[in-house]
């Protein structure tokens, strides 16, 4: 609100798909405190599996239901695409389809909602291509990183979080339950421009290119260019990166022979804790080239992602680039 009177041109739509995407995190919060007391814990079934293989639980489905319900009959928005569907889906033709695109994965490491780590849902929202008038399609969704004009998470841990951007800086948000409203707790949050930490997942040092190994080892271990790190490794994107944002440090996910382009989707994942990222004065590459900048082809392309605070990122690109 305080943004939108900055910008007298406002139309205060934007701060209301926010509110929209509010309400989803205060259910999906609440079911997320009650999980082991009701059925909404494990897999979805053997056959409940997402469009990029991976197993779904039922609170991924919860989640992801939630979210769409969420800000599909607002007016506001004209498509919506999540990590769990293989197709966007069109909002209601009933409804004013609005100018606003969200893409978003609903539940990210959602592997650990069994064993109660903190796992989080990521968004991102996009202005409309395509004409007003005519039919939303799939160049709604395939825009660049750089053309976002919100993005965020909501981080379920020992509290629920909003941290988001429209590229006014980066700002965090505190569910407090006794009222039922998300309060201003962290503002203006800038990430330190040296790191303390290093997060990747070193059981797959076998599968890495000796380029990659080099970087972890020198964050290891220390070298001239490099002082050695503390490992931290939660194996949920949205936990690690945040901790990373506020205390300092970098997660990859890199590629390997089998798989070049990493784990992570593009619009999903890295793209919007990309544009995090900038806003905090931190950077996100695929190793050589900025997040924000890869022109996505698929709705759910995968990319390599190293993010986190400034320096230690510009150490990973020059040390993959062979420099």
């Amino acid at each position: 609100m305080e943004q939108e009177r900055l910008h007298p041109e406002a139309t205060g739509e934007l701060s209301n798909l926010l509110y929209d995407i509010c309400l989803a995190a205060k259910i999906i919060s609440r079911h997320v405190r009650r999980a082991g007391l009701t059925d909404i814990l494990g897999s979805a079934g053997a056959s409940a599996v997402n469009v990029s293989g991976d197993l779904q639980q039922k609170l991924d489905l919860f989640a992801h239901d939630t979210i769409q319900n969420a800000v599909q009959h607002t007016g506001r928005v004209c498509i919506v695409a999540s990590e769990e569907d293989q197709e966007p889906m069109l909002c209601p033709p009933s409804s004013r389809r609005g100018k606003y695109v969200i893409l978003y994965d609903p539940l990210d490491g959602s592997s650990n909602i069994d064993v109660n780590v903190s796992i989080g849902t990521i968004f991102s929202i996009h202005q409309r291509v395509t004409a007003v008038k005519g039919e939303p399609g799939l160049a709604d969704c395939l825009q660049v990183g750089r053309k976002q004009i919100a993005a965020g998470y909501i981080l379920y841990g020992s509290s629920t979080m909003l941290v988001y951007t429209t590229g006014q800086g980066v700002h965090g948000f505190t569910l407090d339950p006794t009222i039922g409203e998300f309060l201003l707790s962290h503002p203006d949050i800038r990430t330190p421009q040296v790191g303390r930490y290093y997060s990747v997942n070193e059981s797959n040092w076998n599968r890495w290119a000796p380029p990659v190994q080099r970087v972890v080892g020198a964050f290891k271990n220390g070298d001239g260019r490099v002082q050695a790190k503390n490992a931290r490794y939660i194996g949920s994107l949205v936990a690690d990166f945040h901790r990373n944002m506020l205390q300092g440090g970098v997660f990859m996910y890199p590629g390997e022979a089998k798989a070049p382009n990493g784990k992570l989707r593009l619009l999903y994942e890295s793209a919007p804790l990309a544009f995090v990222a900038e806003q905090a004065g931190g950077a996100a590459t695929d190793g050589k080239t900025p997040i924000l900048d890869i022109v996505p082809k698929e709705l759910h392309q995968r990319s390599p992602l190293v993010i986190g605070s400034k320096d230690d990122v510009a150490f990973v690109g020059r040390t993959l680039g062979g420099s």
